[in-house]
């Protein structure tokens, strides 16, 4: 039956515009010009509670099951294996009902959990300095770029066409509304060339923005990009997907000036897509072009150590307009479950979760490309995703393989000069027996 308390007929409805002294709901929407209006939005009427889950559970069971150890889909949302420890540390209330900081002497737990996450960035990054969680990586890449802009008082920004395409759409985005001038770097065999970055370059450029595992998974030179970049008096960004720097050079190795990128693959759930945390480090040189906040250790009047904000923009709170973020929250649950999940897994076990990566994720390509019809579409060193030309239209393959109950990956037609093809990512935790599975269904869907 109907919840009583909502006003189903019209006498109910007039009821409630009598007491609101409105004539209807137009008089309710006059402020809101006409436009803008979507119009009637044709909803049901109201169920009750139990009736709503019935109808919720239908339309779930419409929805194709996620495949598990069979997904082998990547391009910025991994499936890894989550241990209990973790989701039973960060669902304990003094994390999950936690808000921000501003009063230190009664949140030295948040506090400490953020001072924790930051030192553990800076560690994967070999970088000076980390601040409090950014939205996710497209943000990160953007609040990283306009560190850039406000340190060399520069506008042109040069970004390489391999970043993850939802990062170059931010990215567009942030410089049109900037008066930025946005110039994207044609890679060549899968991965940005010296030379074409050179040539993008001008005395304008205020940084390069580079991602490598790139959204191909192809390892990019980044040393090479990055002497590129400061020739031209440019700060250097790479986006990196943190799990990877267990097994290559870290973004200050290759003279990264900021590194930025998603903390989604050290334990945060897929969720539909999010929420997930971005992360940032930079050279202590650009500490105070940060943004969001940093917590740092010091001690209290008894010499007992305690955390503190060290800095923060009080601007993105109370002038927004002259800010140099707007960045004044943060994913602090998601950063903290990457930080539990980093420290339980620790140095060795960070390493070797991304060594089973790139071991399978290899065993996979030489699988494919046996194949007749299938081939890399970029013969270079990757991480634990590659593309591969099909036969086929990859969303038909894609399509086809469902059917069997795996996810192919992400058909990736019509880009980087690949007609037809699949972004094929593998993670831990993908069984031998589930990419053999994955083998002879890519035969089998052959024209």
């Amino acid at each position: 039956m109907p919840i009583p308390y909502l006003p189903h007929t019209q006498a109910d409805r007039q009821a409630m515009f009598d007491t609101l002294g409105v004539a209807g709901m137009e008089d309710l929407l006059a402020g809101i010009p006409s436009d803008l209006r979507c119009g009637p939005l044709n909803l049901p009427v109201a169920i009750s509670e139990p009736e709503l889950v019935q109808e919720l559970d239908e339309l779930a069971q419409r929805n194709a099951a996620y495949a598990g150890p069979r997904s082998f889909l990547g391009g910025g949302a991994y499936n890894h294996w989550i241990p209990a420890t973790v989701s039973a540390l960060v669902g304990r209330g003094e994390f999950v009902t936690a808000y921000t900081p501003y009063q230190p002497e009664v949140s030295q737990g948040t506090l400490q959990v953020i001072y924790e996450w930051q030192s553990m960035i800076c560690d994967l990054t070999d970088l000076d300095v980390s601040n409090a969680s950014l939205y996710d990586g497209a943000t990160a890449c953007a609040e990283a770029m306009m560190m850039a802009v406000n340190a060399t008082n520069r506008q042109g920004v040069v970004a390489a066409s391999t970043l993850n395409p939802q990062y170059l759409q931010v990215l567009r985005t942030y410089c049109w509304s900037q008066g930025l001038v946005l110039r994207e770097v044609a890679a060549t065999g899968g991965r940005i060339a010296a030379g074409s970055l050179h040539d993008a370059l001008g005395d304008q450029s205020a940084v390069v923005v580079v991602q490598s595992p790139n959204y191909f998974g192809i390892l990019e030179d980044q040393a090479e990009l990055a002497g590129v970049a400061h020739a031209a008096g440019a700060l250097y960004v790479a986006c990196v997907n943190p799990l990877s720097l267990a097994l290559i050079a870290t973004p200050a190795q290759v003279g990264a000036d900021i590194a930025v990128g998603d903390a989604q693959p050290l334990g945060i759930s897929l969720s539909y897509g999010g929420p997930y945390a971005g992360y940032i480090a930079a050279k202590e040189a650009l500490v105070r072009r940060m943004p969001g906040r940093i917590v740092g250790a010091s001690v209290d009047s008894h010499g007992r150590r305690a955390y503190v904000m060290t800095l923060r923009t009080r601007e993105q709170d109370i002038r927004r307009e002259k800010a140099t973020s707007n960045i004044c929250s943060n994913h602090a649950l998601c950063a903290t479950t990457a930080t539990v999940y980093l420290a339980y897994m620790g140095k060795q076990g960070i390493r070797h979760v991304a060594n089973l990566c790139l071991q399978k994720a290899h065993y996979a390509a030489r699988q494919i490309v046996a194949i007749d019809g299938y081939d890399l579409a970029f013969k270079v060193p990757f991480f634990h995703e590659f593309a591969v030309r099909t036969p086929r239209a990859g969303h038909e393959i894609q399509e086809s393989l469902l059917d069997r109950g795996i996810l192919a990956g992400i058909p990736i037609d019509g880009m980087a000069g690949i007609e037809h093809g699949l972004l094929i990512c593998c993670t831990e935790q993908n069984r031998k027996e589930d990419i053999d599975a994955l083998v002879q269904g890519l035969e089998e869907v052959r024209p």
